[in-house]
């Protein structure tokens, strides 16, 4: 009898250190199914990640060919933003994602910029570059918010050329090849179709100035300059090239 109830007492502490062993066990593989949707996030957000993102990379000033102060919305979004908007990372708004961008545009313009500037959740002050001037920040929101749907009018870089810089007529052409004539060409939109006179005459009645004015803060479905990222007397050049064909 002695040696069977020492057999079950055997018996009994395995079953128990098994027990043990399933439940240390479960317990950890738990912890780890729960657990591992974060890595991604916590290695997202380490300051190791975080100041690797924000380092300009892909354009600097040298490459803009100016002085700081002088980068487009396209090149500081491009140098600085897209390291998160890009992706969508750390709840930015994606860049060209409509529904996100959608609740941020209908705050104004200002909110968004100063929002930009100041920092705000996730993004720190001026998105962690802070050589940028407040005039670039303002110009990154302005290229980001229209490519989600807005028609904020980026601001002009402080000393520009205006409408009577010399621009090579050839780079009206290349505009509108490259841009304007994803409407123009057809009449998408309402846009007036390129070449016909009756669809242009009305504006061109109204005078060039006045017609590049509207042209450049964007009217009706078209975005300012129709989407065009580069300087205002370039975009000129290309409504002139397309008032010109339709004399």
């Amino acid at each position: 009898m002695g040696s069977a109830n020492k057999g079950s007492s055997g018996d009994a502490i395995r079953v128990i250190l098994s027990v043990l062993v399933l439940v240390v066990l479960s317990v950890w593989l738990l912890a780890k199914l729960f657990t591992s949707g974060m890595v991604v996030d916590a290695e997202v957000m380490s300051k190791e990640a975080i100041a690797a993102r924000l380092k300009p990379v892909g354009v600097s000033v040298a490459n803009e060919g100016g002085a700081p102060g002088s980068r487009t919305g396209e090149a500081v979004y491009k140098a600085i933003c897209s390291s998160c908007h890009a992706a969508g990372l750390a709840g930015s708004p994606k860049f060209a994602d409509a529904g996100a961008w959608a609740g941020r545009i209908s705050q104004g313009f200002d909110s968004l910029v100063k929002h930009a500037v100041e920092g705000i959740r996730g993004m720190p002050a001026k998105g962690g570059a802070t050589d940028l001037t407040n005039e670039e920040v303002a110009r990154a929101v302005a290229f980001m918010a229209n490519a989600g749907g807005a028609k904020f009018a980026e601001p002009k870089v402080e000393g520009a050329a205006g409408g009577d810089a010399k621009v090579d007529p050839a780079k009206g052409k290349e505009i509108y090849n490259t841009v304007c004539q994803a409407c123009h060409a057809t009449g998408a939109a309402g846009a007036p179709k390129f070449g016909d006179k009756a669809a242009w005459a009305p504006r061109i009645g109204k005078g060039l100035d006045d017609l590049v004015a509207s042209a450049t803060k964007g009217l009706n479905a078209m975005p300012p300059k129709g989407g065009y990222s580069g300087s205002d007397a370039e975009f000129r050049s290309a409504v002139e090239y397309m008032v010109n064909a339709s004399k």
